[in-house]
């Protein structure tokens, strides 16, 4: 049975100090309230990831990188490898996030060789897939989501696969207060674990969590996660307020 899961984004903010009193919170209300058969991620900065390892239950929260590097160790300044990451204790990376591709010009290319080595790492990827609005607007959206499957994750093998989570962000809906309709998010929701049937068979796409990411809230968390094919989120926003996570978490 695959895994239910509530992953934060925190992108680029707090201050350490904000941070780890965010990172107590969070731990304070998902020890005593929290549902127990969800998977929780808190996703930090670089700075973070050692002192929000230390400040939680790791037992319960999970800590994340945003991003590593494409390469194992080197001359590479201000760089951060997936051995650095998994030397702080954290135990997924956030990898492919919308931002990253637009702003920093991350190709498959470069992410084939950060999800590589954060396989080899023995951390687990969080890998974001989505479509801009011009593409949704076009109607192609399937191809396009999908192909950027192809092009990285489908070219593991099953049993790396399987280590993989997959998170859906229509790029349209990420910070614009948009929110893909219920429908919407389990048509590609299933379009993406029929693609990973056909590539690795049913019983493999059946065992990956797929989380929704882009202006999911508390308020619409109950209705994206009832749907059979969305297993859970990426939250952004709404992830750097404790209460409004926690209710995320408790959507189910």
């Amino acid at each position: 049975m695959r895994k239910k899961v509530v992953a934060g984004n925190w992108k680029c903010n707090t201050t350490v100090q904000e941070g780890v009193e965010l990172a107590k919170a969070v731990n304070e209300l998902v020890a005593t309230e929290g549902a127990k058969d969800v998977v929780v991620v808190l996703g930090t900065p670089f700075t973070h990831i050692t002192k929000v390892v230390e400040t939680v239950d790791n037992s319960r929260i999970g800590v994340a990188a945003q991003n590593c590097a494409a390469e194992a160790k080197g001359a590479f300044t201000g760089e951060v490898s997936a051995a650095m990451v998994k030397s702080t204790g954290a135990g997924y990376v956030i990898l492919g996030h919308s931002e990253r591709r637009e702003y920093y010009g991350e190709t498959s290319e470069i992410l084939n060789k950060k999800v590589a080595l954060t396989l080899e790492n023995g951390l687990t990827p969080i890998y974001c897939c989505g479509e801009p609005l011009e593409i949704r607007e076009a109607g192609t959206q399937k191809e396009f989501v999908i192909n950027q499957l192809k092009e990285t994750v489908f070219k593991l093998s099953a049993d790396d696969f399987k280590k993989v989570i997959v998170a859906y962000e229509p790029i349209w809906a990420i910070g614009t207060g948009k929110t893909a309709t219920t429908e919407q998010a389990q048509e590609m929701h299933k379009d993406l674990r029929d693609a990973m049937a056909a590539q690795y068979g049913q019983e493999v796409a059946d065992e990956i969590s797929i989380l929704y990411g882009g202006s999911c809230n508390p308020k619409n968390a109950n209705e994206l996660f009832a749907n059979p094919d969305v297993d859970g989120g990426l939250i952004g926003g709404a992830s750097l307020k404790a209460d409004d996570f926690l209710a995320i978490i408790n959507a189910y």
